[in-house]
């Protein structure tokens, strides 16, 4: 790994290097756990939002989509940041502003300042998830044991994701809604001590400059669909408002590889992009991110507000997705660590399909046992696609761009979790009989994005697809990046 040595108390603790490994990665996933949690405890408290600050649905969209939104563009930057400045100490900066913007929620008197405040967490936010991807890289350098070890961490995240519902619902019913950002601050806290003590300091070996202009155009491009696509239906898509911000959108996807290929060190490089299972990775992040925070927005809503369950009913209602989704991480962990990322996105995307489509046709009135089974398919296939995903992404960049490389994959994933808020919300603007008629459109194009990240993982596992990897790298070589036959040799262990 090109990263300077680790330094810091962990190097003196006396404790045995595989210790040391695997407490800093219980150190990473308690971290990335809260952000985990913040997931679908906030989706559990959105109708006690609602009534306590009298939000719209719009407001609702918001709050949910701001996090995501503000962490998909800031992603990239605190990936490079931690490259260049320090994985842990940039990590320690957003435990911080995590716990501090969780504070701040909890005392929101409306509805604009919670969205507000939800954008400080997210700015904390943005520097866990890529950064304990880059530290748990650095730190376990065997290639079978990373995967393992990423593996671990994406069932963490289902696990916290399970355990969301249910804490939501306990305060939620038993306190008040605040509390679900309140939780948070004590998590945090504990984790900044505890990689004070334990975690060790590492960056790139060559910091790489600053894309200001790339990054700038991310937050217009992603900023801009959101915000078209919450609005429009309110609007309507003839406002003047609308088709500017429609506009704006597409001047800067033009934008964006015009002003990249003209860095010598862009936030990104857009040639890797020319791989098949690099692209196909990110593709997929992005769509099962987007059914995955459709569904949680959806099912929330049809729950309290439609079937009037209670905040600890509908959290308990959610756990087979959750658990579902922690056990077919750790599973699709292990398939990785033997070079076989094809299976695990494959059946991934199958079972997110079966899942969303089981509910197409959700009356007023489901049974349990329905809704329990289409819950626990969805689960099984979101966690099988994460692991394959993390690992493409990671195995796809050289080691000095080891945070901006985990962070893209986690920008698309985050962008993909508002759109789907953002599409889904304005689908089923409505209520009691308007809302189970529109949601029928909205379930299948939850469905249909399992359906295209099924596709994403065969065509990007193929042998076509490896054999345009290779040749890429040859590109790349003959250019001047030595270090790209690591790079090849990587894609060719995705798909086995």
């Amino acid at each position: 790994m090109s990263t300077a040595g680790t330094t810091g108390p962990t190097a003196q603790s006396g404790l045995s290097r595989p210790v040391r490994r695997w407490l800093v990665l219980a150190i990473c996933c308690l971290s990335v756990g809260v952000t985990g949690i913040n997931l679908t405890i906030v989706n559990v408290a959105l109708p006690s939002i609602s009534k306590d600050l009298h939000a719209s649905v719009s407001s609702l969209q918001w709050t949910v989509s701001t996090y995501s939104l503000v962490m998909a563009c800031l992603l990239m930057l605190s990936g490079s940041m931690a490259d260049r400045f320090g994985r842990k100490r940039i990590f320690q900066l957003g435990l911080t502003l995590f716990s501090l913007g969780s504070l701040l929620c909890g005392l929101a008197p409306s509805a604009g300042w919670l969205i507000a405040f939800v954008s400080v967490q997210a700015i904390g936010g943005s520097m866990l998830n890529p950064v304990a991807m880059s530290i748990i890289v650095s730190v376990f350098t065997d290639r079978q044991e990373r995967a393992r070890a990423i593996g671990v961490w994406g069932s963490v995240i289902g696990i916290t994701v399970a355990a969301g519902p249910v804490l939501g619902g306990l305060l939620v019913g038993g306190i008040n809604w605040r509390w679900v950002f309140w939780v948070n601050v004590p998590i945090g806290i504990a984790a900044l001590g505890l990689s004070q003590r334990f975690v060790p300091e590492s960056k790139a070996a060559r910091a790489r400059a600053f894309d200001f202009l790339g990054q700038a155009l991310m937050v217009v491009l992603f900023a801009s669909v959101i915000a078209a696509t919450i609005e429009g239906p309110r609007l309507g898509w003839a406002d003047p408002g609308i088709i500017a911000l429609i506009a704006l959108a597409a001047l800067a996807l033009i934008g964006i590889p015009v002003a990249e290929f003209r860095r010598s060190e862009p936030l990104i490089d857009l040639r890797f992009f020319r791989s098949p299972p690099f692209s196909g990775a990110n593709l997929i992040s992005l769509v099962m991110s987007a059914s995955l925070g459709g569904f949680l927005f959806l099912n929330t809503l049809y729950l309290q507000d439609i079937r009037h369950f209670s905040p600890l009913h509908a959290g308990l209602m959610i756990i087979p997705l959750a658990a579902g989704q922690a056990v077919a991480a750790y599973l699709s962990g292990r398939l990785v660590a033997s070079r076989r990322d094809r299976l695990p996105l494959m059946l991934g995307g199958a079972l997110l399909a079966i899942g969303g489509f089981l509910l197409v046709p959700l009356p007023l009135h489901t049974g349990p046992v329905h809704l329990l089974a289409s819950y626990t398919l969805f689960g099984l296939g979101a966690g099988m696609i994460g692991p394959p995903v993390n690992h493409a992404a990671v195995s796809g960049m050289p080691a000095d761009q080891v945070g901006v490389a985990g962070a893209l994959a986690a920008s698309a994933r985050q962008f993909g979790i508002a759109v789907g808020v953002a599409v889904t919300g304005s689908i089923v603007a409505g209520t009691g009989t308007d809302f189970i008629n529109s949601s029928h459109s909205a379930w299948a194009i939850l469905a249909g994005c399992g359906l295209a990240a099924l596709a994403l993982g065969a065509i990007s596992t193929s042998d076509w697809a490896k054999a345009a990897a290779v040749r890429n790298g040859e590109r790349l070589a003959a250019a001047g990046q030595p270090r790209v036959q690591k790079i090849v040799d990587d894609r060719l262990s995705m798909g086995g």
